[in-house]
Parts: structure tokens; sequence; C-alpha cells
């Protein structure tokens, strides 16, 4: 693949920093769109800054503690590879959180115009794991499958791209999520589809990718991921009871 593109003196620019600042960009302006089409103040992109910062420094950091005893802290920190989706979510949506309980704007609202946002943003972040070699999953005999020979870590075995898998899954459901939006479904239908549809993928895809298992065959990207179609059925029961 292209884990570096160019470099900048001893600064090398890697194609994975280039596809997330391509998912944030993406991202931020799929929000003002759906911010626009909701009737939602503009302000409210400040929910996706913070969201942003939070999702990546999220990302990272748990990334870093799963590894540390590989490495220090600082060589997996600044290492070019080397993201956990589920830390990534979890600081991402309790920064944007916060950034909306303070500001006083609609939650269910914002959050639900975010979600196409969040799924294009993470859709690009998968083509820059691929091209670094990074999140692959099991050998494979299909014909499509991709050897990483300066993967992370390296492997001349023909595996699943499992980050393309995600990316194509992404890509779609970016398109059914604004579909639904502009339908005119509840902030609160479209959040839950979110929740259940990113977490059961995930569980899915988990089975094919390469991680420690720690409760059978389950690893711990597939318990959060039961927790987050947990979250979106309980976002679409809670109306269902009250009718």
């Amino acid at each position: 693949m292209f884990p570096v593109l160019f470099r900048i003196g001893s600064l090398d620019i890697t194609s994975f920093g280039v596809m997330v600042a391509f998912g944030a960009l993406a991202g931020l302006w799929v929000f003002r769109r759906e911010l626009a089409r909701s009737g939602l103040p503009d302000a409210a992109m400040d929910a996706a800054v913070y969201g942003l910062v939070g999702g990546l420094l999220g990302a990272k950091l748990l990334y870093v503690f799963e590894h540390l005893n590989e490495s220090s802290f600082l060589s997996l920190f600044l290492d070019r590879g080397g993201m956990s989706w589920f830390g990534g979510f979890v600081g991402g949506l309790l920064a944007g959180y916060l950034t909306i309980r303070v500001k006083r704007w609609p939650m269910m609202a914002v959050l639900s115009a975010a979600t196409p946002a969040l799924a294009v943003g993470q859709m690009l972040g998968r083509v820059g794991c691929f091209l670094v070699g990074d999140d692959y999953g099991h050998p494979t005999s299909l014909p499509w499958g991709v050897a990483f020979p300066e993967g992370l870590p390296p492997t001349t075995e023909r595996v699943h791209p499992t980050q393309i898998y995600e990316a194509i899954f992404l890509a779609v459901f970016t398109w059914m999520l604004i579909r639904w939006r502009r339908r005119g479904l509840s902030d609160r239908t479209v959040l839950g589809r979110y929740f259940i549809g990113v977490g059961a993928f995930r569980f899915a895809l988990e089975f094919v990718r390469v991680n420690t298992r720690v409760l059978g065959p389950l690893t711990v990207a597939h318990l959060f991921s039961l927790a987050v179609v947990a979250l979106g059925v309980a976002l679409l029961a809670r109306p269902m009871r009250a009718g």
C-alpha cells in the first residue's frame, strides 16, 4: 500500500493522516448541510469540532493504553497508525454531547444531524487504515485478499481487507441515513438506527478481524458493539412504550 505519501524534511505525511483530514472535512461539510436542512443553528458546528478533537484523542489514547506493553507511550502516540474505533466513538460522542448540553441545543436533533457526518468521516478514515495497512483481517484465499508487507504489523500473507469491507458499508449507510432524514423519520429513530447499524456491523466484522479474544470468541470491540446496539434499541423502544 502507500503508508507514506511524501516527506517534508524529517516529517512523514502519511496516507492515514491525509485520509483522516479528508474525513474530518467531509464530515463537517455534511454536518453543516444537515443542520441547515433541520433548521438548526450553524453555531452547532461547535459540537462537531469538539467531537472531532475528542474522537481523535479518544481513538489514539485508548490504542496507546491497549498496547503499552509493546512500546513506550510517546512512540505509540506518534505512530503512523493505530487508532481504536470505540475509543474514538466514545471520545467523540462524549465531547459532542457535553458541548450540546452546555450550549442547550436540542440534543436529539443535533445528534441525528451528525449521524451522516460521523458515517462519512469514519468511512474515509477506514480507507486511510487500508492505505497504511492497519486493522486488517485474518488470512484468506479469496481473490480480493490483500498482503500488507509494510503494514502495522507487516504481513506477506493475503488477508481480509476488513478496512474496505467497513468503508463500503459506511458509504451505503451514509446514503441510508441521509435518505431517512429526508423522508422525515424522527431524530430518535435515525439516531437509534445509526447505533444499531454501526454496532451490528462492527460486531459481525470482528469475527474476521485480527484482535485479542477476551471472552470466549469475543473481543473487547465485540462487547462494546453489543453495548452500542443496546443503546440503539433503547432509543427505538422508548417512543413505542410511550405510544
